[in-house]
């Protein structure tokens, strides 16, 4: 079935797994898919949105490289919502509510037009390995299949384990068999692995609830998109609902406590910090009487919907009996029970900065097996992965994103560096270069880089040039544009802005705090300006944001430039950090074992100090 030699083998086809097959069979790749089911091929298996805080300028990234998922959610959104708002552009994040069968059924038709990819539905429980090299993988019915490169992106099925209540059983995901195999041969190779938990909400019959207890909420009135291409933006949208529990649910909820696996010992392993268990909240924050929940409808047909803020693992008769209490709940009926799921990991410092792992050659972790949580980040690593390892058989210069230059190289960077402990979840706190790293200008920063590595194409590119040189244009405009007292005034009177006495650029004027585009476009030159130029709102947001925080900007720059002087310092491959006696144990410890690439890198581990940095390159003769 199988004579040829793949280039590479994406085993698992969640977010991770379709990202690493597109990326690497766009780039030239000969690529198999292998997956236990190929109609589940982009899952939404928990919530059905994609972004967020800091995930939503994450899928913004892998559009701008050349990636699908922001195609995929454009195609299948039923809501769509700019989050932060009110804060500094730094802060907004994109967010859309998916039709969950229509981005899966999106997904699985974009990689079967995709030239390159050959699909296979069978379980992979082994790798081929020779010479520290692998050559391949191994299914459940014994089919060798060779390789140049395996990009591993096993999700939450690597020994997975459903919990409900006091019942546990084997499974990847509800309906579906974990994997087995594979965990047990990395162990035995020299990987060190680890357990994890993640959790998801019941799924209830909407015709069951009473939304005009809830309050609505609905998406934005002007809806964005997250492509930069030209695809659909929302002419109508679904609403969702919000609703609280109360004190009663909680007393409802504490009396399964006692069979609860979080509680009970049956789970021992950490789960998401920032998504818990309704009953992880409730004993974290017993002071409060009530928690959000957001009821979200899973696509625009259907009458399935997600109850968010509701995950639990408790039995499900205290699921339902506690549920029927939360207000517009009475009459619930479910489709079925809330789990919690125990999975596989291999902390990631065991990787390098392309996700290949350093013990295997052209082995390569992305998504879940690597520790994080949620679609974005496991996508994000997906693309990454498909990438690096098409460059890597092609003997091409690695590609890795550093911190200044996306929230991908952050989330990459931290997992390398500083290795998790429980589910990573990509924040804006993360990123000490956010106000560089915002959701507007992601295909400014990244979309060269995808049309020289070949995976964006000629079209985005072209988009991309187009939409800076008119911001620049624009930007240069207000620079060089005076405005007149009696014009300017009576804009800053409405805002309590100081009155100008004489002309001023517009640029300056612009700066000012409170003074937006929409205040600029009521005098005569900025409109005709816009208007002869056919700018759209994409460029008018653009030059807003320098314009206003050019300061800002300019300051991050230059301390992103510093920190990037460090990186050029390398540290040579397998050195030895013992013999600096000068060096503290703990640096000596975790310096042997993540074996930084640069100077930088080390500065980021967690105790490694300044001191320790000084000795390093004292002995590296800088």
């Amino acid at each position: 079935m199988f004579d040829e030699i793949y280039d590479v083998i994406v085993v698992g086809g969640g977010h991770a797994g379709a990202e690493a097959t597109a990326a690497a069979a766009n780039m030239g790749s000969k690529t198999l898919l292998v997956t236990m089911n190929l109609q589940t091929i982009g899952q939404m298996s928990c919530n059905p949105a994609m972004g967020g805080i800091a995930k939503g300028q994450i899928v913004r990234e892998i559009d701008a490289l050349g990636g699908y998922s922001g195609i995929i959610t454009d195609k299948s959104a039923i809501q769509f919502k700019m989050l932060n708002k009110s804060k500094g552009p730094a802060m907004w994040s994109p967010r859309a509510q998916s039709d969950r069968m229509r981005f899966a059924e999106e997904w699985r038709l974009a990689l079967e037009r995709t030239p390159n990819v050959d699909f296979y539905q069978e379980m992979v429980n082994g790798l081929l390995i020779e010479d520290n090299k692998v050559v391949g993988v191994k299914t459940s019915l014994g089919i060798e299949i060779k390789a140049k490169s395996v990009v591993l992106t096993n999700g939450t099925f690597l020994n997975g384990l459903i919990h409900i209540g006091e019942k546990q059983f084997g499974g990847g995901r509800a309906g579906e068999k974990a994997a087995t195999g594979i965990t047990e041969q990395l162990v035995q190779l020299g990987f060190e692995s680890g357990r994890m938990k993640t959790g998801t909400p019941p799924r209830v019959d909407g015709r069951s609830l009473d939304y005009s207890k809830m309050i609505v909420q609905p998406g934005d009135e002007n809806p964005e998109k997250f492509s930069y291409l030209n695809t659909p933006i929302l002419t109508k949208q679904r609403d969702c609902h919000m609703t609280h529990t109360s004190a009663l649910v909680h007393d409802l909820l504490r009396e399964g406590f006692d069979r609860s696996p979080m509680f009970n010992g049956r789970i021992k392993s950490i789960g998401p910090r920032y998504c818990p268990s309704i009953e992880d909240k409730i004993n974290r924050f017993a002071d409060k009487d009530s928690h959000q929940m957001f009821i979200e409808p899973e696509g625009w047909d259907t009458v399935e919907v997600y109850v968010n803020g509701f995950s639990t693992s408790l039995p499900e008769d205290v699921q339902f009996k506690a549920l029927r209490s939360v207000k517009g709940f009475e009459k619930v009926k479910f489709f079925r029970p809330g789990y919690a799921i125990e999975y596989d990991y291999f902390p990631p410092t065991q990787l390098k900065h392309t996700l290949e792992t350093k013990i295997v050659d052209n082995l390569y972790f992305a998504g879940q097996i690597n520790g994080t949580t949620g679609y974005e980040e496991a996508a994000s690593q997906g693309l990454m992965a498909g990438i690096n390892a098409h460059l890597k058989i092609n003997e091409k210069d690695p590609f890795i994103l550093k911190r200044d230059e996306a929230y991908i190289g952050v989330l990459i960077d931290d997992l390398i560096t500083k290795g998790t402990e429980e589910p990573y979840r990509m924040f804006t706190s993360r990123a000490e270069y956010r106000t560089l790293l915002r959701q507007d200008n992601a295909d400014l920063r990244l979309t060269p880089k995808g049309y020289k590595l070949g995976l964006a194409k000629e079209n985005r590119m072209k988009r991309m040039e187009e939409k800076m040189q008119k911001s620049e244009a624009f930007i240069e405009f207000f620079k060089q544009t005076s405005v007149l007292p009696e014009d300017m005034n009576p804009i800053l009177d409405t805002i309590k802005s100081s009155p100008i006495r004489q002309s001023d650029k517009m640029f300056k004027l612009f700066s000012r705090p409170k003074v937006t585009m929409n205040h600029m476009m009521t005098l005569n030159p900025v409109l005709e300006y816009v208007e002869e130029n056919q700018l759209d709102q994409e460029v008018l947001e653009q030059a807003e944001v320098q314009v206003k925080y050019s300061g800002y900007i300019e300051k991050e720059k230059l301390n992103a430039d510093k920190l990037n002087r460090l990186e050029a310092v390398r540290i040579p491959d397998g050195f030895d950090y013992k013999i600096l006696k000068s060096l503290s144990f703990e640096a000596r410890e975790k310096l042997s074992a993540i074996q930084p690439v640069t100077i930088s890198q080390a500065s980021r581990i967690s105790g490694v100090t300044p001191s320790d940095i000084s000795v390093l390159l004292v002995h590296l003769g800088r």
